[in-house]
């Protein structure tokens, strides 16, 4: 594993054989519900597999209906993907904090990401992947 330091002082790993990540486009469309509306409605979701954690979704932000999402002063960091901000579900006042996240600025390894959300599983009614 390489380690190097960010600009900011924190600690950027690299992915590697210790803790692979890779990135691949599914292949058919995937919706995400969530207080009775579409969140997220794509046929170019990323998937994106660390390690040995479950695959996770990210949908471009132009497939998101960003309407209902509200970015929120949680933040956290990854060493591998950057920092992170996340965003709570609203649609006439709140309904959810941190149902999804986004890396603004991802780390080179997996800058494919930027400008993506992803969605906690537990946080919305459903992730589908449909025809």
């Amino acid at each position: 594993m390489s380690e190097l330091v960010s600009a900011s002082g924190k600690p950027v790993k690299i992915p590697g054989t210790d803790h692979p990540i890779t990135l691949t486009r599914h292949p058919t469309r995937v919706v995400v519900r969530g207080a009775g509306q579409i969140l997220a409605d794509s046929r170019h979701v990323l998937i994106l597999q660390e390690a040995n954690y479950p695959p996770v979704f990210y949908f471009p932000r132009e497939d998101v209906n960003m309407a209902l999402l509200q970015q929120n002063e949680h933040v956290s960091y990854c060493p591998y993907k950057g920092d992170c901000s996340y965003f709570s579900l609203t649609l006439n006042g709140p309904l959810g904090d941190n149902v999804a996240w986004s890396y603004e600025m991802p780390y080179n390894a997996v800058v494919a990401i930027k400008d993506h959300l992803a969605f906690y599983p537990d946080k919305v009614t459903a992730i589908r992947t449909e025809a």
